[in-house]
């Protein structure tokens, strides 16, 4: 504490980030990371980058890599003028909610959801309510019957996995037409079935936002690039915001880079189709030895043994280097959140804890 911080500051209760320990041998499967690396074209395109023009500044609009967003999601009618960059979508979300989700009504979303929300909401001085999750851990839109200022969730939820369809989202936004929805879709590349992108809705719904990362499918959580797409209006809204707090927002090896990995759709599909694969027989593996898992949408498993205790479970497979995240909170102290590596990072934490379940 200090006589020198704000009133804001010293109310603050920060978001507190998954582990990054420095330890050799770790199979690290606590913060979601993708296990394979960037695509190949994304670190020569960095390394083309890295050259004498690093003395001036990078492009503030970030053109290049807008276009080539608008152009990956081209047949939702997605042009440059529905896109908007930032230095991750933390601060892209950031400036959402200082931009698009201020009102005089309670911003909503779900009690359990990404923990970034109700810490924006407090450096924002955001009115917010929270919305308690089903008991089977789902999010019910008709929950949402609330007057509102905007809604705000993970779709895939996290830490949960679960996710909504696409004609839920599209009910949900019908039911709020007057108010800001965001869909926050850090996990969609690896959902399935009905479970879709939002971006598709977007001609149609003017008050759609809809935020994503390049941290989780295209592999590059060190490159700190997020995005928004919506409607021109929103997206002006949070160029006005960006502009007048961060204007130069993405360096110019991140944005080559970023570029890039938006091109190589091939190795992008590859790396998703691979990590689905290991999720499926890794939850399989999971339910064999008695565990409870979520349906998971998004590159980890949300898993919960009813014999043994979850916080045991996290420090025996921490004591054999295997990282996992665990939760010490009500209703989340029972699950463990296994991100999906490797697979034969994955079957040696399945060898893990089988010996640990099934130790007296």
């Amino acid at each position: 504490m200090s006589q020198f911080w704000s009133k804001i500051v010293h109310e603050l209760n920060p978001y507190i980030p998954g582990e990054q320990p420095q330890v050799a041998n770790l199979i690290k499967l606590n913060t979601n990371e993708n296990p394979y690396g960037p695509s190949p074209n994304v670190i020569d395109a960095i390394s083309a980058a890295n050259s004498q023009n690093l003395r001036k500044y990078p492009d503030p609009n970030a053109n290049a890599l807008k276009s080539a967003i608008a152009h990956y999601y081209r047949e939702f009618g997605i042009t440059s003028s529905n896109v908007f960059v930032g230095n991750s979508s933390d601060e892209v979300l950031g400036h959402a909610f200082k931009g698009l989700l201020k009102h005089d009504k309670p911003l909503l979303f779900p009690d359990i959801t990404y923990g970034f929300y109700p810490i924006y909401c407090d450096l924002f001085e955001i009115e917010y309510q929270s919305v308690p999750l089903r008991e089977d851990y789902s999010i019910s839109i008709d929950d949402f019957s609330l007057e509102n200022g905007g809604i705000i969730f993970a779709n895939p939820n996290a830490p949960t996995g679960l996710a909504l369809t696409l004609a839920q989202v599209e009910s949900l936004l019908n039911k709020h037409k007057n108010s800001v929805v965001v869909m926050d879709e850090a996990y969609i590349d690896f959902s399935t079935g009905d479970v879709r992108t939002a971006v598709e809705l977007i001609s149609r719904h003017p008050n759609l936002l809809v935020t994503q990362t390049l941290s989780k499918a295209r592999n590059l959580a060190g490159l700190r690039v997020g995005l928004a797409i919506g409607d021109a209006t929103l997206i002006e809204g949070l160029e006005r915001v960006k502009n007048s707090f961060h204007p130069y927002a993405i360096d110019t090896l991140a944005l080559a880079g970023a570029v890039a990995a938006f091109e190589d759709t091939a190795y992008f599909s590859q790396c998703c189709e691979k990590i689905k694969a290991t999720r499926a027989w890794f939850s399989e593996s999971l339910t064999q030895l008695g565990f409870d898992v979520l349906p998971s949408h998004t590159n980890f498993v949300f898993a919960n043994h009813p014999h043994k205790e979850a916080k045991a479970l996290f420090t025996g497979l921490r004591e054999q280097n295997i990282l996992v995240r665990y939760f010490d909170k009500p209703r989340l102290d029972h699950f463990l959140r296994i991100s999906i590596g490797t697979d034969t990072e994955m079957q040696q934490c399945a060898a893990v804890l089988k010996r640990l379940t099934q130790a007296p």
